[in-house]
């Protein structure tokens, strides 16, 4: 077993970071201390030099001095260690450690300038270079670890020589010879310690390059014999897989004659490996279906020596037709020449019967979804143009004079239809999330605006059955976010009418929350009933499509089981989810969680929805048409605009929209969709065909809700899309843009 290349890698890091910056710190801290003793018996010779030429308290005060400086310089260089660990930074470490041997050296000198002080004799100045040449090569060994502290020491003795020199030739009693000798003995005494200097460095450097050569050189041989002992085991273990898998491996020459198979193709074919030997695989295995472009193909990158992957049709010993799945690589010598090709080959008929299943599984089921959609539009403009009708008429109605029963009976009709629409709206909604159509359409808008209107709706449900409906901001919530209003209204609404109508006594608390992240705010309702709670086993399936908690649920309290599915998904599509924490007969807390953008444009998207929601609008001197084959919406339309003082057309079908439009040549069209004679998309076309008409705005009114429906009205050249039930607000926020 090869050496593990992970203990040469740990060898070489350790090198590094010995000789990294803060290394080689630790290592001159831990050096330069050791050396403490042998340093002391130096001084004290020195100082005891002074003493015994008779100047015992020159000798005493000197050593004191030597000591101090010492002292200094090794305590603090003997914690180092410590503080390193302790995070203290390796840049403050290095500068003190510099002023400690600044210190240290300042203190040194002493030894070596008072003899001259003191005499200025040339045996002192003697005494003084003989203790330069002997400091400067103790710290010359300190050069690699710590340059700056070496050469201020170096530096300190030069100066402490240069002033002795000075002193001694004005003060002493040296003649002009032996000055001149002194001069050339200091100079030796320099030359020496930069000697000494260079080949230190010298040796340490060469050193660290050859143990930095030698632990690389290693971990290059430790690579190599891993690799060598990897590919050796590769090697022994494709050997055996070649032999036991259950594809067919073929080894061909370079001109397709076969070396070697396996036993799983002799298993697949029925040939044995005697018999393939030496003969083509097209010999052995092609046949009547079998594909002369593919085998072509074969042939070619063969003769080429390209690597191939294809399908065909083989046939078996027995003749039995197989499909095979063929992946064919030339293997290259050293001269870059093919050596031998290796074929791969799978037994794939069964995949091929089953593509073809699923195949004409997916075409059914594909059917089946253009069907049902066709059915959802139909069912859904059917019911939405009638409704239109009911629900507005309801609306009229309740605004005439009635009596307590009759109001009662008109809220009835309105509340039915809402209900309808409601179930309508949700199997619509689900068929297109349940499809992977996203539904989200993001404006800027008013995120505690829209939370309290749905509120406001639910509120008098509440008031009905005499609980409370409490909304609580628990952070500040910013004016304008970017996001999709009409679906985060529609799940609370789903979520806090859920928990009305589950909830007897008691009430309803919502808590609003939101808090900017990377990627927008986080926005949070946390919706807590007092109501009938739900059991720990059922908490999960409340979201499961059509379901309830159990069927009594159902038969008690009604409903589709789709709100909170539809909810769920839309949370979903909005970066979000819903959560539940529920105690069965204690009530429950559903967590709404949505990902909402920042605005775009706050004063725009505020100053686009006050025009939107303008509540009367006056456009005296407009002309527009209604296009509208359904008496009671265009009744419905009349009471709608009758206050904006208008001159209005109305138009029976299509073909009539556009005579009274080339006639009136009216500023806003309101075109039904589905009309007899000609349709309002083929209408919008004739009318914006006509190239010498003052274009008007023209707006879709539809009970088709889809976005195809929407993308075919905007193809046509229409301006805008209005769905029924056609809501008195959306009109005339539409006639607001003009």
């Amino acid at each position: 077993m090869p050496t593990d290349t992970l203990e040469h890698e740990q060898k070489l890091a350790e090198f590094e970071q010995r000789n990294s910056p803060e290394g080689l710190l630790l290592r001159y801290a831990r050096r330069r201390p050791s050396y403490f003793w042998f340093r002391q018996i130096f001084m004290i010779c020195g100082s005891l030099v002074l003493f015994l030429t008779g100047h015992p308290f020159v000798s005493l005060a000197v050593y004191l001095t030597l000591l101090a400086g010492e002292l200094v310089d090794s305590l603090f260089l003997m914690s180092v260690p410590r503080k390193l660990e302790h995070g203290v930074s390796f840049k403050r470490l290095y500068n003190i450690a510099s002023l400690t041997a600044a210190f240290q050296a300042a203190t040194s000198v002493s030894l070596a300038f008072f003899p001259v002080w003191l005499e200025g004799s040339p045996e002192t100045l003697a005494f003084c270079f003989a203790f330069i040449a002997g400091g400067g090569i103790n710290s010359s060994y300190m050069l690699s670890f710590h340059p700056v502290a070496t050469y201020i020491r170096l530096g300190t003795l030069l100066a402490s020589g240069i002033a002795a020199m000075v002193y001694g030739a004005a003060f002493g009693s040296l003649g002009l010879q032996a000055e001149i000798y002194t001069f050339f003995a200091f100079c030796m005494t320099i030359f020496l310690i930069y000697t000494f200097l260079q080949y230190s460095q010298g040796d340490f450097d060469h050193k660290t390059k050859s143990n930095r050569r030698m632990l690389e050189q290693s971990l290059e041989l430790a690579a190599f014999n891993k690799a060598l002992h990897d590919q050796q085991s590769e090697i022994r273990r494709l050997a055996l897989v070649a032999r036991y898998a259950n594809d067919s491996v073929i080894v061909a020459a370079p001109t397709g004659h076969i070396l070697w198979v396996n036993e799983a193709f002799t298993r697949i074919t029925g040939y044995s490996r005697e018999e393939a030997i030496g003969k083509r695989p097209g010999t052995l295995l092609d046949g009547a279906d079998t594909s002369v472009a593919t085998t072509t193909a074969i042939e070619d990158a063969v003769a080429s020596g390209r690597p191939l992957r294809t399908e065909l049709i083989n046939y078996r010993k027995d003749g039995t037709k197989i499909w095979v799945e063929t992946n064919q690589v030339p293997i290259y010598n050293e001269a870059g020449n093919v050596e031998m090709i290796i074929a791969i080959e799978r037994d794939v008929t069964a995949d091929k019967y089953h593509m073809e299943e699923l195949a004409v599984a997916k075409r059914a089921a594909e059917d089946g979804e253009r069907a049902k959609t066709q059915f959802l539009a139909t069912m859904s403009h059917e019911i939405r143009t009638p409704m239109n009708g009911i629900i507005g008429m309801a609306d009229l109605l309740n605004d005439e004079s009635l009596n307590t029963e009759q109001k009662g009976y008109v809220e009835t009709i309105r509340y039915s239809a809402e209900a309808l629409m409601r179930i309508i709206n949700d199997i619509l909604d689900f068929s297109k999330l349940d499809a992977g159509k996203s539904v989200i359409n993001p404006v800027d808008f008013d995120l505690l605006g829209c939370v309290e209107s749905a509120v406001s709706i639910l509120r008098p449900k509440a008031i009905e059955k005499d609980i409370f409906v409490e909304l609580n901001c628990l952070t500040p919530v910013p004016p304008l976010l970017r996001g999709d209003d009409g679906r985060i209204r529609q799940i609370v609404i789903n979520i806090v009418g859920n928990a009305i109508k589950f909830t007897k006594h008691g009430g309803v608390t919502i808590d609003l929350s939101c808090y900017d992240n990377s990627e927008g705010s986080l926005v949070t309702l946390d919706v807590s009933d007092t109501g009938i709670g739900i059991a720990e086993d059922r908490v999960e399936q409340i979201f499961d499509q059509f379901s309830q908690a159990n069927g009594e649920i159902t038969r008690q309290y009604g409903g589709t089981g789709l709100g909170l599915t539809i909810s769920r998904i839309l949370a979903h599509e909005m970066g979000g989810d819903i959560s539940i924490r529920s105690t069965l007969g204690t009530g429950s807390t559903f967590t709404i969680s949505l990902q909402l953008d920042h605005t775009l444009d706050a004063l725009e998207a505020a100053a686009e929805e006050a025009l939107a929601t303008a509540a009367e609008i006056k456009l005296p001197g407009v002309k527009a048409l209604v296009a509208e084959d359904n008496l009671t919406n265009q009744l419905l339309i009349k009471k709608y605009l009758k206050d904006t003082e208008m001159e209005i057309i109305y138009a029976r079908n299509g073909r009539e929209a556009v005579r009274l439009t080339l006639y009136h040549q009216p500023q806003v069209i309101f075109m039904d969709m589905s009309m007899p004679e000609m349709d309002g998309i083929s209408a919008t076309r004739k009318i914006r065909s006509e190239k010498a008409l003052a274009q008007p705005k023209i707006v879709a009114l539809t009970a088709n809700v889809y976005a195809s429906d929407k993308a075919a009205c905007l193809s046509a050249g229409m301006d805008g899309f209005l769905s029924k039930p056609l809501k008195r607000s959306e009109l005339l926020g539409w006639l607001g843009q003009l």
